[in-house]
């Protein structure tokens, strides 16, 4: 049996449980949402459902020796940014605004609200359902672009290193990464020099978020 953390349980996080617990491959499904009304709908699945922040939960229960196979980020955030600084302080580790002269290398850029830039391949909704074939896009049928995580890894912009961690595809429309992704990147935050791009990517889609270590001259205000 596999175990799953969904950390969200809004239209995603649902979708993604619902899923899962349709395979006939076993997974114990732990499907968590600071918003009890959100977990509501959960009730008839047979899974855990757990009332507690989603980045306060993950922060204390992710150990390196009780470990979930999978995490499923379906928070409107930057799910493994957020962990990667509560684990080494919001004092320590701060966000760096990335000029937009960056977008020029990216593939139809969006800026969030939290100053998070969000790349696609596609200037088009995808379907929800979408199973990400190597080859060629599900909607054009056209051959696939270079794959939005290889992409973003090499991606190089003024003195930013480049990080990716890597969503692997669970099933249709349902993507997450093994925890011991997240502890070897924030491995490679610990040791990085200067300002980072800290990216989330899968072959199609992907968000970054630029950040640094305290006591560099180049931070700006957190």
């Amino acid at each position: 049996m596999e175990r799953v953390w969904i950390i969200g349980s809004g239209r995603f996080g649902l979708r993604a449980a619902r899923y899962l617990l349709r395979q006939d491959k076993r997974f114990q499904v732990v499907l968590v949402d600071s918003d009890p009304g959100k977990l509501d709908p959960a009730k008839g699945l047979d899974c855990i459902k757990v009332h507690a922040d989603g980045i306060a939960y993950l922060d204390a229960h992710l150990n390196s020796w009780d470990l979930p196979d999978w995490i499923v980020p379906a928070l409107p955030v930057h799910l493994a940014w957020e962990w990667c600084r509560r684990q080494l302080g919001a004092a320590m580790m701060r966000p760096v605004q990335v000029s937009s002269q960056i977008e020029r290398q990216l593939p139809n850029p969006m800026r969030g609200p939290d100053g998070n830039i969000y790349v696609s391949h596609a200037n088009f909704i995808c379907p929800a359902n979408c199973d990400e074939p190597h080859d060629v896009c599900t909607v054009t049928q056209e051959p696939r672009k270079q794959e939005m995580y290889r992409l973003l890894s090499r991606l190089r912009f003024e003195n930013f290193s480049s990080l990716v961690i890597q969503s692997r595809q669970l099933g249709p429309g349902v993507g997450g990464y093994a925890p011991k992704a997240l502890f070897l990147l924030l491995e490679k935050i610990k040791a990085v020099n200067g300002p980072f791009l800290l990216s989330t990517a899968c072959r199609c889609h992907g968000v970054i978020t630029g950040g640094g270590l305290e006591g560099e001259t180049f931070l700006g205000p957190s």
